[in-house]
């Protein structure tokens, strides 16, 4: 870092123009900006930028943006002062954390609005999460805050953290759903007195997808000893389970698949420079595009449409367990007295609400373009848009998710005494710790919240 920082002190003092040192930007870059006025104009960019609207980033994801902004400029291709990086981390360790919005940016010359949100932190500007003034904030905490230098406040915005942010904690989520599913699935299995013959290694190993051999080695785990599968070897005429139940390794497996692709893209960015200009060993600074978001927003995208076809072999197996045409004789809607208790007919209708919002949020948005700043970015990648509505599908997949497990118990409890499978039962005590029995109608919301809230903190991680 502070080689490259020579590199652009020099620049400066030799009096030569390069974009980001001492022009102005976007449409503007061909503007001199003289000496007497570098300060000035980091800080202008900083306010002018600091335009984000809507709700601010969580904690978590504030504390991951900046982690990785700072990890960007370690790298040392930003012609930053180490003081930065070093402030940075003092926000992190004394919970400082400046308030973000969501929405603003487009992820083509990074992800301009949020991180603006951040390098305001940095000068003591704007509001804290916690809603004081960040400059208050600063000083309680006994920092003191920044005046940046040259490049400084453009080595702050330019990149792709906020997106990174946001996309990899929801990604931490979707791939423990992705396990969870195998768990609420062999449960749903169990209830509708499936076979998991369909989960033989000799099929997978005949289409070895990694994700798929993995996801049947789950499931087979989960069902072991299961006597409810011994009970009905003899005498069933059925050949064979729904795809909802058959096709689980090839389903649940390329949502894993996905997810691998996506963690892959996800780590690469977390260390790569994505400034612009970036400095280099030998003095050269040169302009380019590493702040472009598409990796990300392509990588989001299809991250979005995984989960949410998850959500889709989830709901037809909540509807195959409810269904008393199809449930396998157990009682219809899961309850002891259809007619007058509806059970999970309504909870069924909430999954089906959310997955239908999913679809709607699942269309990609890395397809569209709209310019900005006058034409001169007339290619933007709309990863941050990717990155928050895949968090929201994460989400409601989480809650899909919970409430296939409450219906898959509630069927276990009408095939008593038999048990299923150690996993299967596992995951069954986990529940019934925490929520009995539907015996009569009761108001499930909560219990939803609830299951989805034990799900994210990996309480069915079996």
């Amino acid at each position: 870092m502070a080689e490259s920082r020579g590199t652009v002190e020099r620049i400066i003092a030799e009096g030569r123009t390069v974009y980001g040192v001492n022009t102005g930007f976007g449409k503007l870059s061909d503007v001199h900006v003289p000496p007497n006025e570098l300060r000035l104009l980091q800080l202008n960019l900083v306010r002018s930028h600091a335009c984000g609207v809507g709700d601010p980033l969580s904690a978590e994801e504030t504390r991951a943006l900046i982690l990785l902004r700072a990890n960007v400029l370690a790298a040392g291709y930003s012609g930053a002062r180490p003081e930065i990086v070093d402030f940075l981390l003092a926000m992190l360790a004394k919970q400082v954390l400046p308030r973000i919005p969501s929405k603003g940016s487009v992820g083509a010359s990074g992800d301009l609005a949020p991180l603006a949100h951040l390098a305001m932190g940095v000068v003591g500007e704007g509001t804290s999460l916690s809603g004081v003034p960040m400059a208050e904030a600063l000083a309680s905490a006994g920092l003191t805050c920044l005046q940046l230098e040259a490049k400084e406040g453009l080595a702050l915005l330019n990149g792709t953290q906020a997106i990174g942010a946001v996309g990899s904690l929801a990604l931490f989520r979707a791939e423990r759903i992705a396990r969870v599913a195998d768990v609420v699935g062999a449960m749903a299995l169990e209830a509708l007195l499936g076979t998991p013959v369909a989960f033989d290694a000799r099929i997978q190993n005949a289409r070895p997808h990694a994700g798929q051999r993995l996801a049947a080695e789950h499931l087979r785990e989960l069902l072991r000893n299961s006597e409810i599968r011994e009970s009905h070897i003899i005498g069933d005429s059925r050949v064979q389970d729904a795809y909802c139940l058959r096709c689980m390794p090839q389903v649940h497996g390329a949502v894993r698949g996905a997810l691998t692709h996506v963690r892959e893209v996800l780590e690469i960015e977390s260390g790569s420079g994505t400034d612009n200009p970036l400095v280099f060993e030998n003095g050269d600074v040169l302009s380019g595009g590493n702040f472009h978001g598409a990796p990300l927003a392509y990588a989001l995208d299809y991250a979005a449409i995984a989960v949410t076809d998850l959500m889709n072999i989830c709901e037809r197996r909540i509807d195959r367990l409810i269904n008393p045409d199809i449930n396998e004789h157990l009682p219809a809607f899961l309850t002891d007295h259809p007619g007058a208790s509806s059970g999970f007919m309504i909870p069924h209708v909430t999954a089906v609400a959310l997955l239908n919002e999913a679809k709607v949020l699942a269309h990609p948005a890395s397809v569209d373009n709209l310019p900005t700043s006058g034409g001169k970015e007339d290619h933007v990648s709309m990863g941050m848009t990717a990155a928050l509505k895949y968090r929201q599908i994460v989400e409601n997949a989480e809650h899909v998710l919970a409430i296939e497990l409450l219906a898959a118990a509630q069927g276990l409890e009408f095939r008593k005494p038999l048990r299923p499978g150690a996993g299967v039962e596992e995951a069954y005590n986990r529940l019934r710790s925490f929520v009995p029995k539907l015996t009569e109608d009761r108001p499930m919301c909560g219990e939803i919240e609830e299951v989805a809230r034990a799900i994210r903190q990996g309480v069915f991680d079996i």
